[in-house]
């Protein structure tokens, strides 16, 4: 098995309305590459939120009680505190540089996804404008899924990812947090090993793997890579959501 990632240059700054299925394909062209069955594109969540509106002017937010009480702890902008309230479910962690929530889309994560880098704005001083996640993006990656299939007929995968910390470790990864026609999960028990015996656990988290794969090749500062092509995708790819990753809340041991 080969895997091979394969950077898309050349995709200029997405703006709302923008259509990302054209202007993947146009740069693929551009930089001699065909897409085949079976591709994958891994989409950095920033293009996908810019391309679907998803900013916010802070001058226009207005934030509550509980979002002063949290700037205080946190020593965030109460704003942007407000902003990540109104996209989570719940407030897991709140310290100083640090508010961990669950998102509406059933993760965890720092500041609900919310980001300043890499965002210009509208309009004004670029200071005052975040980046909201996708509303729902399971269903952007069907939709560039769809419309890739009615533009070329290849029937490929779309994940959309975002950078991540994790437990017990230093650092963040690239994770998926919106997929179309790619696994979440390989469940692999009862699969053998190279002595026979029969797994009795292991389920890859296959999307994610994929995910800080191309995190690598996509970078996080100036690099102007939010797109890849992956192709030797070792899985077959299936229909899928983003729920399939989630582990139960009773089996997370660190609620």
């Amino acid at each position: 098995m080969t895997l091979t990632i394969h950077p898309i240059p050349g995709i200029p700054i997405i703006c709302p309305g923008d259509s990302l299925p054209e202007i993947i394909l146009e740069h693929l062209e551009k930089n001699a590459l065909t897409l085949q069955d079976g591709d994958i594109l891994v989409l950095a969540q920033k293009i996908v939120s810019k391309s679907e509106g998803r900013f916010v002017n802070l001058n226009t937010v207005i934030p509550s009680e509980k979002a002063h009480e949290l700037a205080q702890v946190t020593k965030k902008d109460p704003r942007f505190v407000e902003l990540v309230l109104r996209e989570s479910s719940s407030v897991l962690r709140a310290r100083e540089g640090t508010l961990i929530v669950e998102h509406k889309l059933g993760f965890v994560c720092a500041n609900a996804g919310i980001d300043h880098s890499n965002v210009q704005g509208l309009s004004g001083n670029a200071e005052d404008w975040v980046l909201l996640l996708p509303e729902n993006p399971d269903r952007s990656a069907r939709l560039i899924q769809s419309e890739v299939f009615s533009r070329t007929g290849k029937k490929i995968g779309v994940l959309i990812i975002d950078s991540h910390g994790r437990a017990w470790r230093l650092g963040t990864v690239g994770v998926t947090i919106g997929l179309a026609g790619v696994p979440g999960l390989v469940d692999l028990r009862g699969k053998p090993d190279i002595f026979g015996y029969h797994l009795r656990v292991t389920v890859i988290g296959a999307a994610d793997e994929l995910a800080a794969a191309a995190s690598l090749v996509m970078g996080q500062a100036d690099e102007k890579i939010p797109a890849v092509l992956a192709r030797g995708f070792p899985y077959p790819l299936r229909e899928s959501s983003l729920s399939e990753i989630f582990r139960p809340k009773e089996q997370d041991l660190f609620r």
